[in-house]
């Protein structure tokens, strides 16, 4: 007999070899319908895998993330079972989950329309019917290959895995997909399911590669929580940065201009001012000196920091690197031009630490298919900076990038909305990286250390740190459950070596210093993209472009309004007079639906006694007050930095 720990710390004995979805309907048939897979001794497997040596088990459920990433895998795997019923021609990618759902690729001769989600939807609800079994069986290359000969796509990827391992594959009735799982017992628990897009997607994100079809998807074992999901979605779309952010005219994008590169309209340039003048603000506060340096540097620059070798792909190179003497890159981070600054003369243990800040303006090759409104773009601000310090001050100034990245999110009120993710190397891919494996667990080591010291909740995520060190991400979704990067701090413990960034210590002797790399709020795009979403384009009072308008009851009032403008912004508050021949009630309404806080009216009673009728666009019809009384309402909201 098998001892198993269930998590919990149940134990109990079962026979070898008996499978976890026997385990599950021994202890009980209500969770043994809602599992979805197990997590064996750390790893997450099929329901079907047979338990050979004692083990700790987890049944996870959908309302895990890894019990989700099986169901909605499951999901992806009925879809394409479905496409290639009814389209025998067509030829499979992939088709993975994703954190909100799933998706499949599709090489099709004709495209798909959106009636034909319809029918594939339809042909989905007989394979769940027929409630088919996923079953696991593995193959040697060489059969793999013969089994997948007319299906070009899994030819490659299979083409790709190491020589002399089997290869494994899901059958359910007679469709086979290369997939390494894990999948649900059996076809027939995915009972509520909607194909919600069709989109283009390069194969491998490629641009240099085939346009493919993607069918994105998304299940749930209930149709109640399906018809949930679908009103999340829709007020998603409502919210959604890239279709609000373009009707209250923060952005727009031209196709003759370039995918990625959008431009900021006057509101959209005026919110980034005030987030950047806040933060260089509160940077210069914290000891932080600021630098300005170029956009661009010679290719040499690059080789010295290790840039040109492990993220050449990720820049925009000016010059051919094969005929030029003289090549030019756009700079896709900060550091190697901020490091001139240290290295303009030698430094002394007394100076560190040594705090620098930019507002940089950077540029990455993103893939055509990642961009997407100012959330990912190739073009981007961000409030980047640098701190060298000793050995013994790593951890305190570690606290203060922690600290003013905390107080940023709380200022705008994001920071209910995040989380902290360690993102470490991946030792089985070591070209990806610099500096040696020891050197890797040690920096690892401290970093666990300090957020530990700190208290941070954090998940932990092999092959995510940069290729000088690891860093804590602060990870961000955006209103469709797309996770990003809104904020790092990076521990490098590599790059002042390269540089030659030295200080004299003490002991009178040559050492080099630590370095954190890290931002304040992230990118500006990005975080103006996140904010709209939040706010649903009622940005608080402080950060919102036009904060007041004033509006006359009839032309008579004209000069009135204009003295109130000129009045409120002396008083340090951006105003926009409507002074438009239109009626009241229109300029009311347009004012609302452009998210404008406060609408002051003024007619022939308040300006002869110096009062403003209020109207507020989360309170409604405020009243008459004085017009002195206003603006210190106002002011005192702003200072406030109210939500």
């Amino acid at each position: 007999m098998l001892k198993i720990t269930l998590k919990g710390g149940d134990i109990r004995e079962v026979a070898e070899n008996t499978t976890v979805d026997s385990l599950c309907r021994e202890i009980s048939m209500g969770l043994y319908k809602a599992a979805c897979a197990a997590k064996v001794d750390g790893k997450v497997l099929d329901l079907r895998f047979a338990l050979t040596k004692d083990c700790s088990v987890e049944i996870l459920t959908f309302d895990s993330d890894e019990g989700k990433k099986a169901f909605w895998h499951t999901a992806s795997h009925i879809m394409a079972h479905a496409v290639q019923r009814l389209y025998p021609n067509v030829k499979l990618a992939i088709g993975p989950a994703t954190d909100s759902g799933f998706y499949y690729d599709f090489d099709s001769e004709e495209p798909f329309a959106q009636e034909d989600l319809q029918k594939i939807e339809d042909e989905m609800k007989k394979i769940v019917k027929e409630a088919l079994p996923l079953e696991l069986f593995s193959l040697p290359k060489d059969k793999a290959l013969d089994l997948m000969k007319d299906q070009p796509y899994k030819v490659e990827l299979i083409n790709e895995l190491p020589e002399g391992e089997d290869i494994t594959f899901y059958r359910q009735g007679e469709f086979v997909d290369l997939c390494a799982g894990p999948h649900l017992p059996d076809t027939g628990r995915v009972r509520a399911f909607r194909l919600l897009s069709i989109t283009g997607a390069y194969w491998r994100g490629d641009s240099s590669k085939k346009m493919l079809q993607r069918i994105y998807g998304v299940a749930f074992p209930k149709a109640g929580q399906l018809e949930e999901h679908l009103v999340r979605l829709e007020e998603a779309k409502k919210r959604d940065h890239n279709k609000l952010g373009r009707e209250l005219e923060y952005f727009t994008t031209v196709d003759y201009i370039g995918q990625g590169l959008p431009i900021l309209m006057p509101k959209g340039a005026r919110v980034i001012q005030i987030l950047q003048r806040f933060v260089e603000d509160e940077e210069q506060k914290r000891g932080y000196l600021l630098t300005k340096t170029p956009l661009m540097a010679k290719s040499d620059l690059y080789k010295i920091s290790g840039h040109w070798d492990h993220y050449r792909e990720g820049m925009f190179v000016i010059g051919d690197p094969e005929k030029d003497s003289e090549v030019l890159a756009l700079r896709p981070m900060t550091c190697p031009f901020q490091f001139q600054v240290y290295l303009s003369r030698m430094r002394s243990y007394k100076e560190l630490p040594i705090r620098l800040s930019e507002t940089s303006t950077l540029f990455r090759n993103e893939d055509s298919g990642e961009m997407h409104g100012l959330i990912r773009v190739r073009q981007f601000t961000i409030s980047e900076g640098h701190i060298a310090c000793r050995p013994d001050q790593l951890e305190e100034e570690f606290r203060g990038c922690v600290d003013l990245a905390g107080y940023m999110l709380k200022a705008v009120g994001l920071d209910e909305d995040v989380y902290y993710r360690f993102s470490k190397w991946d030792p089985n891919n070591r070209d990806k990286y610099i500096g040696s494996p020891e050197q890797w667990e040690e920096a690892q080591e401290r970093m666990r250390q300090i957020l530990n010291d700190l208290k941070i909740e954090y998940t932990e995520a092999d092959g995510e740190a940069a290729f000088y060190g690891p860093k804590l991400d602060i990870q961000i979704r955006n209103v469709h459950g797309k996770e990003d990067t809104l904020i790092t701090i990076q521990i490098d413990f590599q790059l002042a070596e390269r540089f030659g960034m030295e200080y004299v210590d003490a002991d009178g002797q040559k050492k080099y210093p630590y370095v954190i790399h890290r931002t304040s709020i992230g990118c500006y795009e990005r975080s103006l993209a996140l904010l709209i979403e939040k706010y649903a384009g009622a940005l608080p009072l402080w950060m919102s472009p036009e904060q007041v308008r004033v509006i006359p009851v009839s032309e008579k009032q004209a000069e009135a309004v204009k003295s109130a403008a000129e009045k409120l912004r002396a008083a340090g508050l951006r105003v926009e007079a409507d002074l438009r021949n239109e009626k009241l009630g229109y300029k009311i309404r347009e004012a609302q639906m452009q998210k404008v806080p406060y609408m002051l009216i003024i007619g022939e009673r308040e300006a002869a006694d110096g009062t403003v009728s209020v109207r507020s666009r989360r309170d409604g019809d405020i009243g008459a007050m004085p017009f002195d009384e206003f603006i210190a309402l106002a002011r005192r909201e702003v200072e406030e930095k109210a939500k």
